[in-house]
């Protein structure tokens, strides 16, 4: 009897592991071709809104307050 209950261990370990092996394998394989773009990249001829943190306007914005 008990080894029985070994074999359907063993048996029930065995399609746990592969199933997580299969789902693990195809998440990898989705996401492996690398987007050449982040998806929140600007599109072409869109402008940015950006702070100037050189050291000269650091300067400049210190020494006004």
């Amino acid at each position: 009897m008990a080894s029985l209950f070994t074999v359907v261990y063993l048996l029930f370990f065995a399609v746990i592991a592969g199933g997580a092996y299969a789902l693990m394998t195809a998440n990898i394989r989705r996401r492996s071709p690398l987007r050449s773009r982040h998806p929140e990249a600007p599109k072409a001829g869109e402008t940015l809104l950006y702070i100037d943190l050189n050291r000269e306007r650091l300067e400049e914005i210190y020494n006004k307050a």
